[in-house]
């Protein structure tokens, strides 16, 4: 199965005009579709997607009938679909860079939990709520096609409302019992788990400190009850890379993110990501990005 990993490589898969930007993308539907593979086989990319269908006929998104208005699209999903093009509606497409941008999102996934590859629900949003998000995917549309400097703080404030507007909605038709649209498998369900771990142990402030268990995939594997072989085994399956991997990658964004957005001290962050002495998240930083904390730093100023 076809694994994608850039925006542009996204664009090209579907048959659509490449982004204006890496990490960012907007669409209208009926943009779309005149071009638009009208049916795509399943592959699997690395972004988030919120999408609101206004009309359009279809027969199957994700290999289900989609009866739903609001939908979306994480990580690592299986996406595929078969529908007639007349679709009319936004979509909006991220990846983790412009999370990383915006210090409110240092828990996305545990704030907004329909992302999560086991909670995804899809459904109908009322009239005020849909006119609500539908303000919102307008408002990022404008910014995102203006040469205004300053947009993306724009579409990050609008992006922010869109989804905290889904958020009252999910938590008031989506109990727990509720069930998904699509239906998530075990190896889904258990990688949807670590992610969400992985983002509450570096998010949470009285684990600072010498935790290095936190940076193991056998720290989350004992969480989740299974064997640290057999969850690198799904995750790597499931995602192309392994447990370790993704652990590392969160924490790169974490650094990143904070030495960017803040300024605390190499010495500071190394304790807030769980390194117990600034010289091991040093040796880290430059490992993974050929460059201390300090050089990141003054090359972004």
């Amino acid at each position: 199965m076809r694994h994608i990993t850039t925006l542009h490589e996204y664009c090209s898969a579907i048959n659509i005009p490449t982004p204006k930007h890496t990490f960012f993308d907007i669409r209208r539907f009926e943009d779309n579709m005149n071009t638009v593979n009208a049916q795509q086989p399943p592959f699997r990319h690395e972004f988030y997607a919120v999408a609101l269908r206004h009309e359009g006929t279809n027969t199957e998104v994700m290999g289900k009938p989609l009866r739903a208005s609001l939908f979306f699209n994480s990580p690592y999903q299986v996406v595929t679909w078969d529908i007639a093009p007349d679709w009319k509606g936004w979509y909006i497409i991220f990846g983790k860079e412009f999370i990383s941008m915006n210090p409110a999102w240092s828990r996305f996934i545990l704030d907004f939990p329909f992302f999560r590859l086991d909670k995804t629900l899809a459904f109908d949003l009322p009239p005020d709520e849909r006119l609500r998000a539908d303000t919102c995917f307008k408002r990022i549309f404008e910014e995102y096609h203006s040469e205004s400097p300053d947009k993306f703080s724009f579409i990050q404030a609008y992006t922010q409302l869109l989804l905290v507007i889904t958020k009252r909605f999910f938590d008031k038709c989506s109990p727990e019992s509720t069930t998904p649209e699509h239906t998530r498998t075990a190896d889904t369900v258990l990688v949807s788990r670590f992610q969400s771990l992985i983002e509450s142990h570096s998010a949470t402030e009285d684990a600072f400190g010498d935790h290095a268990e936190v940076r193991q995939a056998s720290f989350y594997a004992d969480l989740l009850n299974v064997h640290p072989n057999h969850l690198n085994a799904v995750v790597k399956r499931i995602t192309g890379n392994t447990a370790s991997y993704h652990i590392q990658e969160h924490l790169l964004l974490l650094a990143k993110s904070l030495l960017t957005q803040t300024e605390l001290s190499t010495k500071e962050i190394a304790f807030r990501l769980h390194f117990s002495e600034p010289t091991h998240f040093t040796a880290f930083f430059k490992k993974q990005t050929g460059q201390t904390p300090q050089q990141f730093r003054d090359n972004r100023a």
